[in-house]
């Protein structure tokens, strides 16, 4: 019995390498075999090259016991992976009776005819086991040899998901005493990650061997992750909430959600339960503060709209920010962000509303307001609250920060509205 199953996973294509796709099966896959118990320990990529598709195949399997492929297994000429497989195993394709059924139900129910490509895509490895795809043409092969499992499987996302969740998981739970591997996340905001751990470092230090800790930086976040592994599920949460409640008090102010908890997902909940509304009025942000609302179902509960202030004669006609004011302190200032957030919510009548107003980049900047300059507000029934952001001269790090961090703004606000 092994401490713990270790696997890789291996995408194959060109089209990854060049940046045509981005490659989401990696990221599934990983979890999906976490939950499984099984640990990934590394993620390869490479082209259609058979040498470099051998090479990866021999060096994974010298690290771990499962080793999952992903593409190549398409009908045209590009797709070698099937053939350089059997060179890896030293065997030859052979047209597999099911899969050729399966091909042809599937070209027939589709009123499409057949070729010999789509023919050829039933010929499949001689020592290989046959996975069914209930969802393509291509199948999955499930290969075993000295002990390790080698998986391969379509590129294409919705089949992939298929074989893995009905053939592939299901076989390696099955071959494979695997352990139970929990994680449960800890998400902060407000704080550096090197601050942070200097703040819980006798914590960390105390944890026991089994439970690990992760820091996850993203966008002035820093997401904490408790992995425990071993063999009790219960046991395994019992601990993990223990060590959550020893560590909350020394970072509570920072914490705002745990695990799947995002920060739009929290104020929306939040305003739910004071019956309030939310309104944004935006400027250098140009609308992605309210995407990020409203990719929550339901947003339209609480969330009434947005004007996206990009002209500062929007900012005058529309929200009301008198034209004085921007002649005397410039859009980019408390002034003016705080009559923006007031008159969107004055125009758009909700509880809350939250505006920004800064230099983006990468040009605009000057000698006293350089990129990365940015003022947010948050107007509430009784105040307004405004804070000045000092950010980077990187446009898109500019908006995803100014969007984490209007939205963490609003979040403080309705709950000490609420508090008091």
């Amino acid at each position: 019995m092994h401490d713990s199953i270790y696997a890789e996973i291996l995408t194959i294509g060109d089209e990854i390498l060049f940046g045509q796709i981005t490659d989401t099966n990696t990221q599934w896959i990983g979890t999906e075999l976490t939950s499984a118990g099984i640990r990934p320990l590394r993620k390869t990529s490479v082209g259609d090259q058979a040498e470099a598709i051998l090479t990866a195949l021999g060096e994974s399997l010298q690290r771990v016991d499962i080793l999952i492929i992903t593409g190549g297994l398409g009908p045209t000429k590009d797709d070698i992976t099937k053939h350089t497989l059997c060179r890896f195993f030293d065997t030859e394709l052979e047209i597999n009776e099911d899969a050729l059924a399966l091909i042809t139900e599937f070209f027939n129910k589709r009123g499409r005819e057949m070729t010999e490509l789509n023919r050829q895509q039933a010929a499949l490895p001689k020592t290989c086991t046959y996975l069914q795809n209930d969802w393509g043409t291509a199948p999955g092969m499930w290969f075993e040899q000295n002990g390790k499992v080698v998986v391969s499987l379509p590129g294409v996302p919705f089949e992939m998901k298929n074989l893995m969740t009905h053939r592939v998981l299901p076989r390696l739970k099955a071959l494979f005493d695997v352990p139970i591997i929990k994680h449960k996340i800890i998400r902060t905001i407000g704080i550096g990650e090197s601050f942070l751990a200097e703040t819980i470092e006798a914590w960390e230090d105390s944890l026991p061997a089994h439970i690990k800790l992760a820091y996850l930086p993203h966008f002035g976040q820093v997401r904490l992750r408790l992995t425990a592994t071993g063999r009790d599920e219960d046991q395994l949460n019992s601990e993990l909430e223990y060590e959550v409640s020893r560590v909350l008090p020394l970072i509570d102010k920072f914490v705002y959600g745990f695990d799947n908890d995002e920060l739009e997902d929290v104020i929306g909940k939040l305003l739910m339960a004071e019956n309030a509304t939310l309104s944004t009025a935006e400027s250098c942000t140009g609308g992605f503060v309210a995407h990020r609302i409203t990719s929550v179902p339901g947003a339209s509960r609480y969330y009434t709209g947005s004007v996206v202030a990009y002209d500062n004669a929007v900012k005058i006609n529309t929200l009301g920010v008198p034209e004085s004011m921007v002649r005397e302190y410039g859009a980019v200032s408390e002034q003016v962000v705080t009559a923006m957030a007031e008159g969107a919510r004055k125009l758009l009548h909700t509880t809350y509303a939250i505006a920004t107003s800064g230099i983006a980049g990468p040009e605009g900047g000057t000698a006293d307001k350089p990129v990365g300059t940015i003022w947010i507000a948050c107007a509430t029934p009784d105040r307004t609250v405004t804070r000045l952001l000092k950010l980077s001269n990187h446009r898109s790090v500019n908006i995803e920060l100014t969007t984490t961090y209007v939205l963490d703004l609003v979040r403080k606000n309705i709950m000490q509205t609420a508090q008091n």
